[in-house]
């Protein structure tokens, strides 16, 4: 595994149809969510509405619910549902004999506050 990828935890460790927050130096910090099929995504912790903790958010298909204003977030792409508009930073994600990867160098300069 090259130095780009960083280990987070274990699917497991990640709630189905929740999300696990990454603490980073820089912020805000980023969410990793699973849905029920285990699908692993990985986005800024930041709803591009308000601002709202996209990590407290319901997951449903491919998608997050965010909590302040039920804003429906694709998580593949981190935008807005239509007639929503806006987008949040995604991130690379990697899964590897059931370890998550985040790429080092995403972490360290993708949307800083």
């Amino acid at each position: 595994m090259s130095e780009q990828w960083k280990p987070i935890c274990k699917v497991d460790d990640i709630p189905v149809l929740g999300a696990r927050v990454v603490t980073r130096s820089a912020k805000p910090d980023v969410a990793i969510f699973r849905n029920s099929e285990n699908k692993i995504f990985a986005l800024l912790d930041k709803c591009p509405h308000k601002g709202g903790p996209l990590s407290q958010g319901i997951v449903f298909g491919e998608r997050v619910a965010c909590p302040l204003h039920n804003w429906n977030i694709e998580l593949p792409t981190g935008c807005a549902v239509s007639p929503d508009e806006g987008c949040t930073q995604k991130f690379s994600v990697k899964i590897d004999a059931d370890q998550v990867y985040l790429d080092v160098e995403e972490l360290r300069t993708q949307a800083l506050d």
